[in-house]
């Protein structure tokens, strides 16, 4: 069976994982466990991978599902949320020290777990898993070890996240993430489809990070700031966003051996118990300081990716625009300063 996956061709394989993730959210939905859009997909991917499934993403459609997050964001850009973005400053003033413990912390860490200092620099940043893959490889860095230890914080804090939500902070996963499509304006609809499209494209054509989201989310918020959209976008589409970033967290253990587990893997759940309590640290300090509710802090200083943390807070009703100036911010901060500091500190593959 194995000889027969591996041989299929690039299309048979996205194929493959979305048969795949369509039965992982069957599973769910069957057994009415929480998220099925989220967790059925990447629980069935997740498993393929580990017996050696010869998975693929899909490419510029799993991309493109991440523009729905932007849209969703952006629509909630309203005068009243920009009046309130003053409120937040001391929270978003303590997001530089809070990438500064992780790098203090992290890259000891990795060093000590026996990384060369590219890869371990670059493994203990919290920014996007792309970037920091990027920006490694070209430091000499491991990329394959930095997508395993990524991927794996993503996993854990995606996973594990839920369950704080629910038996922490009392709080519900069934939150409606949307209106129905049917009761939706067909005019806000496509002016959403257009800012997702023109935003994203747009976006990567002027070299904008994270554009899939960053760029529907400023176009969108452009519309919805100029009075011509009043909606998030339908519960279906979010359910499609779901759907794709699930899979590809699954889909990023492809291929993985058992070595790679012992090492690369292990290494990241020990960094994510050490980002986990930076986190616990930051949130708190954000409540103690009144400045946001528990659940809030917690879902804006979970050191999870971009896309995955806007999802939780959807199906949860937490404040959107709170959650997702702090992970811009953080990832907008290790984007830009990673490099330069890695230059500047003389952080390359070799030892020493």
């Amino acid at each position: 069976m194995s000889r027969l996956a591996a041989s299929l061709p690039p299309l048979q394989r996205s194929l493959l994982t979305l048969a795949l993730s369509l039965l992982g959210v069957l599973v769910f939905w069957l057994l009415h466990l929480p998220l099925p859009f989220l967790f059925g997909p990447m629980v069935a991917c997740l498993l393929a991978a580990l017996i050696g499934l010869p998975l693929r993403g899909t490419g510029q459609i799993g991309v493109g599902a991440r523009t729905i997050l932007g849209v969703a964001v952006g629509a909630t850009l309203t005068p009243a949320l920009i009046a309130s973005l003053p409120s937040m400053l001391a929270s978003v003033a303590l997001i530089p020290l809070y990438i500064g413990l992780i790098g203090l912390i992290g890259v000891p860490f990795f060093r000590r777990m026996g990384y060369d200092p590219a890869t371990a620099w670059y493994s203990a940043m919290p920014g996007g898993l792309q970037d920091m893959i990027i920006f490694g490889a070209e430091a000499g860095a491991n990329p394959r070890t930095l997508s395993l230890i990524h991927a794996t914080r993503v996993l854990i804090i995606v996973t594990v996240a839920p369950f704080f939500i629910v038996h922490v902070f009392g709080a519900s996963l069934s939150h409606p993430v949307g209106e129905p499509a049917r009761d939706l304006p067909l005019t806000e609809m496509a002016l959403m489809a257009a800012a997702a499209l023109i935003g994203w494209k747009g976006g990567e054509k002027i070299g904008l990070f994270g554009a899939s989201i960053l760029g529907p989310l400023i176009v969108t918020g452009a519309l919805s700031l100029a009075g011509l959209i009043h909606h998030r976008p339908p519960a279906e589409a979010i359910y499609v966003a779901q759907f794709f970033i699930g899979s590809a967290i699954g889909v990023g253990y492809t291929g993985i051996t058992l070595t790679e587990i012992r090492r690369d893997v292990l290494a990241g759940v020990g960094f994510v118990v050490i980002l986990a309590m930076l986190a616990a640290l930051m949130s708190e300090l954000v409540h103690l300081m009144g400045i946001a509710p528990p659940l809030e802090a917690f879902l804006a200083f979970a050191p999870g990716g971009q896309a995955e943390m806007t999802v939780l807070s959807i199906v949860v009703g937490a404040d959107l625009g709170y959650v997702v100036v702090h992970h811009v911010l953080r990832i907008l901060l290790v984007i830009t300063g990673a490099p330069i500091a890695a230059r500047l500190m003389r952080v390359s593959r070799k030892e020493g």
